[in-house]
């Protein structure tokens, strides 16, 4: 078990023929269950949805960026205003990132996708101006003003905003850098890590607690020295981040090459993974918590998660539903298909409405919501793979 006054970490069960594990998860704005799905408000707002939206669809816990929250309106604003939990008016558990992902993938023109083992968009113009041992310069994507973002200003944005869980700065490392290069980048971050706990600990009142971020690519004996790092430093919780492979098989291989290593007893993040699949394969390395933007982006793009359909999703858009009274998924119980039909959403879609985009996203979070407590209570009676085969075809 892990503690500290208000933070706490208690491992509940453990499964039998892996790493999953159910867990209570404290912090001072309220405990929850583990594992977990934290939705991106990414720039203090959960795109489409309020808090109390989100409340009522089961949602225990948020993520801020510090990277766009810096840029706008800025942290000291957000100090002003009381914090992020005042400002945007949530009150349960909040986690931000060190802003380093959108650094280094929007700097590198685009390669979070690359990052994550997914197929590549269209590339961005890159933005990062220099990356040096005191820090990342870059340019805002916003207006073009040039920023700098240290191990310490990181730790000092993440204080002002105030949210529970804060990340130690790290370079982001692509899949197409070489092994050479993700090493010397592994030991920059392990050195940001340590310049991020020294800051976190200068300014530690109580309100906060810092995860350490396991790089390494995708190289087992990087990862194992990356998982040893963060398992000496005294970081409350460890995540998972930097290149995960080309394709969803390697991620897999990734995550779990750190379960023989990380710190048994610390809450572990998967950051920016969390498809039905990846819930299922990723718990039984051990993730207690994972984010994603995808259950409100592909919302707002018509797609509804659905537990058990080809894909995980069905596509509201598509003509067949255009006189289809059922609700989306008609063994869900939230707001939007207990009063709506696929016809009404199809109808809002083909209009423009962007009611049609919220009642999804509604949806789509509850699913996700529902997918986890599913995923908790399989954990704790031995019936993972049977409850997988329910959710995934």
């Amino acid at each position: 078990m892990t503690s500290d006054k208000k933070f706490a970490f208690e491992i509940t069960h453990k499964d039998p023929n892996s790493y999953a594990r159910t867990g209570r998860y404290s912090t001072p704005h309220g405990t929850i269950d583990t594992p977990n799905f934290i939705f991106c408000g990414t720039k203090a707002s959960v795109k489409g949805l309020s808090p109390q939206q989100l409340r009522e669809a089961g949602s225990d816990i948020i993520l801020s960026n510090t990277y766009h929250l810096m840029l706008s309106p800025g942290p000291d604003l957000i100090a002003e205003m009381g914090g992020l939990h005042k400002f945007m008016g949530w009150d349960g558990p909040m986690f931000t990132d060190s802003g380093g992902f959108q650094i280094f993938s929007l700097g590198h023109g685009g390669v979070a996708d690359e990052i994550k083992g997914r197929p590549q968009g269209h590339a961005r113009p890159k933005s990062i101006l220099k990356i040096t041992e005191e820090g990342a310069a870059f340019r805002s994507y916003l207006d073009g003003k040039h920023f700098f973002l240290s191990p310490e200003s990181a730790v000092d944005i993440q204080r002002k905003l105030g949210a529970d869980l804060i990340v130690q700065l790290d370079e982001c490392t692509p899949y197409h850098v070489d092994k050479e290069y993700t090493a010397r980048s592994m030991d920059m971050s392990m050195r940001w890590g340590d310049r991020s706990l020294a800051e976190w600990k200068r300014q530690d009142n109580g309100a906060q607690k810092m995860y350490g971020i396991v790089q390494g690519g995708v190289y087992a004996d990087l990862r194992k020295e990356s998982c040893e790092y963060t398992a000496s430093r005294d970081f409350f919780a460890t995540a998972i981040g930097g290149s995960l492979g080309s394709h969803k098989e390697q991620m897999y291989e990734v995550v779990a090459m750190c379960s023989l290593w990380i710190h048994p007893d610390r809450p572990v993040h998967l950051l920016g993974i969390g498809s039905f699949i990846d819930v299922f394969s990723n718990v039984r390395s051990g993730i207690d918590t994972f984010d994603c933007v995808s259950p409100t982006r592909i919302a707002r793009h018509g797609w509804a998660l659905v537990k058990g359909a080809p894909k995980e999703r069905m596509n509201i858009r598509n003509a067949q539903y255009a006189r289809d009274a059922d609700p989306v998924d008609p063994t869900c119980p939230c707001t939007t298909c207990k009063n709506h039909s696929r016809s009404y959403i199809h109808h809002l879609f083909r209009v423009g409405e962007m009611l049609g985009m919220q009642l999804l996203s509604i949806h789509n979070v509850a699913t996700m919501n529902r997918l986890m407590r599913d995923v908790r209570q399989a954990i704790k009676t031995n019936t993972l793979d049977g409850v997988q085969k329910e959710w995934v075809v």
